[in-house]
C-alpha cells in the first residue's frame, strides 16, 4: 500500500512540474501576443467623433485587415465596401478608414515585403504592382517608398 501511495505522489508531483513548465511557456506566449495586439491597436487608433454603429463596425473591420497585411487607402475602402468584401456602404467605409490615421507609406512597405517574400520583382515591376488599379492601388509615391523600404530598389 505504501508503494502505491509513493507512486501516486511521484506522479502528482511530476504532473505539477510539467504543468509549471508548459504553463509558464503559455503565459509567455499569451503575454507576447497581448503585447503585439496592444502595439497594433495603438498604431491604428480611430477617433469616435459621433460615428454611427456601422462606421464603428467598419473601423473594427479595417483594424483587423490592417493587422493582417498592408493596404492602401483605396484598397482598404474597396475591401470594406465591396460585395465580395464586408459590404459596408462606401461612405461608412471611407469615414472609417479616414478616421484611423494610417501611415500608407508603411503599409506600402508591408505590401512590398509580402510580394518579395512570395517571388522576385524588379524595382519597376514592384512599383507597378503596388500602384496599379488592378493591384494594390497605392499612389505612385507610396509604391516607390514601399519598394525602397522593402529593398527592391537601390
Amino acid at each position: 500500500m505504501k508503494k502505491i501511495i509513493k507512486w501516486i505522489v511521484i506522479i502528482v508531483i511530476g504532473l505539477f512540474i510539467i504543468g509549471l513548465i508548459f504553463g509558464a511557456d503559455d503565459a509567455e506566449t499569451t503575454t507576447a501576443q497581448t503585447a503585439v495586439s496592444a502595439e497594433t491597436e495603438n498604431a491604428v487608433v480611430a477617433e469616435d467623433n459621433g460615428m454611427t454603429n456601422q462606421q464603428k463596425n467598419a473601423v473594427r473591420s479595417a483594424k483587423n485587415y490592417i493587422g493582417l497585411q498592408g493596404f492602401s487607402r483605396d484598397g482598404l475602402i474597396n475591401q470594406l465596401s465591396s460585395d465580395a468584401g464586408d459590404g459596408y456602404n462606401i461612405d461608412d467605409a471611407t469615414i472609417a478608414v479616414d478616421s484611423l490615421g494610417i501611415d500608407y507609406n508603411e503599409q506600402a512597405g508591408r505590401s512590398a515585403e509580402n510580394y518579395l517574400s512570395l517571388t522576385g520583382f524588379s524595382c519597376d515591376g514592384l512599383v507597378t504592382q503596388l500602384s496599379s488599379s488592378a493591384g494594390d492601388k497605392y499612389t505612385k509615391e507610396q509604391a516607390e517608398y514601399g519598394a525602397k523600404l522593402a529593398g527592391a530598389c537601390d
